[in-house]
């Protein structure tokens, strides 16, 4: 691995410089990540403000926030199939589709968490 020299502070800023150009290149490439991102502007304040205590803001936030989570995984797993070659492959196809699946069930989780915690209170 390059750079294994660098260690302590200086391992951390790179890491978090990496991360950074992963976001950026997940939010100019995805428009699924975008979307995911433009819906957390009004939902996270919306979960602070309709959580009642200190757990349910937890889980409205942190469900909301684990889909953009496995989104970034999903594309980081499809762009890695795709830079092996573009043909069709069953197993390129079965990566692409198990990933989507964990982005669907990230967000059905998310559905799940919002609506066991607020119907209650609206009935």
């Amino acid at each position: 691995m390059a750079n294994n020299n660098v260690r302590g502070w200086g391992r951390v800023v790179r890491a978090f410089g990496y991360s950074m150009k992963g976001f950026k290149a997940c939010f100019e490439l995805e428009e699924a990540f975008r979307q995911e991102v433009f819906l957390l502007i009004p939902l996270v304040p919306l979960g602070l403000w309709l959580g009642e205590t200190p757990v349910e803001r937890a889980m409205l936030v942190g469900s909301l926030l684990m889909v953009p989570i496995v989104e970034l995984l999903n594309s980081a797993i499809e762009a890695n199939v795709d830079r092996i070659g573009l043909e069709r492959h069953e197993l390129s196809g079965r990566a692409k589709d198990i990933a989507s699946a964990a982005v669907f069930s990230s967000i059905a989780f998310c559905i799940l968490i919002w609506a066991l915690i607020l119907i209650p209170k609206w009935l």
